[in-house]
């Protein structure tokens, strides 16, 4: 059981691969919320070929943000949001945190549904059995760790990926079933745009998650090779599923990916379907599993940025708990079609945490270049603030910029769109103005930092941390 959580991961403690990460990203992928996705577009009457598309465009821009931020980690040791200490300040982070927070709950009330509505349909499985199952499952990876989240991920690929491909070879065979269109299908840009952001924000929203599974790795982890492993790991089993999730609503007519599943499979072959929807299902709850432990670290970071902490073994789990026990409780009450929850989550997640993305990308790769105080990350009286406002107000900003261009799915009886957006026949293009806006601005007003007092910062951390290494008595704050 992994006994580490927010704190700096020591050089004796670094341990892995870089081609570990291909498999634990591929398999992150390789389920079918990922199918789900490709049903966006259809579901607004896209034809197939746009659809698929518009989810390779967006996976493969969604992916890029994603695998820059992985190779943070080995550079620095620390889990993704107390390293955005830097661009927010101590408890200025607070602020993107909630955001986050948000992310890793909304896709596990996303995969309780999905989870629940699926077997239910499939088997015919009770909803509540299913639920508390998957949630025991992703509470039980989630406190054992790192590690094992690694050692599963890399197992349950081994098994689903022959199943998979002989779906998938069935499919372009013609063995797996479908039927001639008869429902009536029509190019839009909106939905063209809806499916490209949706496929956008499936990667894009795993960008707080990734160094939190590259952190372990030595800092000589050639950051080349392991943006690589990610970005390929990550794109290729969205860009797959994302395609196959269109053929299944657009040639099965289906509206839920596991009865799709189980459909193209039996046709393929007796039992392969149920074998392909039951490892898909594992595979989502191993996700949960990864949800549940990044929203750790991240009610973890908050608490310590408003009263020190030193997080031990049941700090993790009581707060696994919590979570699991939050996310079950709304997932219960969510009674909408899969497809629009998966859709609306994703929507709401992208909006969030697009402007985070970019502010930390910018400080990283274009600002401070990859050299941190460390130390100073863990101490209000750091370097780097307790409330930092360039990053604030870049964040700030960015929102706003993207209000104007945003179309919200239903919200209960609630939706939204911008006057921007109207003018652009409800095409949502939000996220990349606030992309640009959130870029442009904190890299402006970056500008105007003390260099000098950070570069001080900076050789006094390595000091610290390298007498720490040592096995001398220095406090990392």
């Amino acid at each position: 059981m992994e006994t580490r959580s927010i704190d700096w991961v020591p050089d004796s403690e670094r341990h892995g691969h870089v081609w570990h990460q291909g498999p634990l990203w591929f398999l992150g992928n390789f389920q079918y919320f990922t199918v789900a996705v490709g049903f966006v577009g259809p579901s607004l009457g896209l034809p197939l070929g746009p659809t698929v598309l518009a989810g390779v465009l967006g996976i493969v821009v969604g992916t890029l943000f994603m695998a820059f931020h992985a190779s943070q980690g080995p550079v620095l040791g620390l889990p993704q949001m107390i390293q955005s200490r830097a661009q927010f300040g101590y408890r200025g982070v607070i602020v993107v945190l909630t955001a986050t927070l948000f992310t890793y709950l909304g896709f596990n009330v996303a995969d309780q549904v999905l989870l629940s509505q699926g077997l239910h349909s499939v088997f015919g499985w009770s909803p509540l059995a299913v639920a508390i199952a998957a949630t025991l499952l992703a509470v039980v990876l989630a406190i054992y760790g790192h590690d094992w989240l690694h050692r599963v991920f890399r197992w349950l690929l081994y098994v689903s990926l022959p199943l998979m491909l002989l779906l998938t070879a069935g499919v372009l065979t013609g063995q797996a079933g479908g039927h001639t269109v008869h429902q009536h299908f029509a190019f839009t840009w909106s939905a063209f745009f809806a499916q490209f952001s949706a496929a956008a924000a499936y990667n894009i929203t795993y960008a707080p998650y990734v160094s939190d599974y590259s952190r372990y790795l030595p800092r000589t982890a050639p950051a080349r090779a392991l943006i690589a492993s990610v970005f390929f790991g990550a794109s290729g089993s969205a860009v797959w599923l994302i395609a196959l999730g269109g053929w299944l609503a657009v040639r099965l007519g289906v509206s839920d990916g596991l009865v799709g599943l189980r459909q193209a499979g039996d046709h393929v072959l007796t039992g392969l379907g149920a074998a392909t929807a039951l490892l898909s299902v594992l595979s989502l709850g191993a996700t949960m599993g990864m949800n549940a432990y990044g929203g750790m670290l991240t009610v973890l970071t908050g608490i310590d940025s408003v009263r020190k902490i030193n997080p031990r073994r049941a700090a993790r789990v009581i707060t696994i708990l919590a979570l699991a026990v939050t996310w079950y409780a709304v997932g219960s009450l969510v009674s909408q079609n899969a497809v629009a929850t998966v859709f609306t989550a994703l929507t709401l997640m992208l909006y969030l945490l697009v402007p985070w993305t970019a502010t930390n990308l910018v400080d990283f790769f274009f600002v401070r270049r990859g050299h941190y105080a460390v130390t100073d990350l863990f101490t209000r009286s750091g370097v780097y603030g307790t409330w930092s406002w360039r990053g604030l107000t870049a964040y700030a900003l960015g929102i706003a910029a993207e209000i104007p261009f945003m179309v919200l799915p239903n919200l209960g009886q609630w939706s939204y769109t911008g006057p921007a957006a109207r003018q652009l026949a409800d095409t949502d293009i939000s996220w990349l103005v606030g992309l640009l806006v959130t870029s442009l601005v904190y890299l402006a007003i970056s500008r105007f930092r003390d260099r000098a007092a950070e570069q001080a910062a900076v050789e006094r951390s390595e000091q610290r941390l390298n007498a720490w290494q040592d096995g001398r008595a220095v406090h990392l704050g």
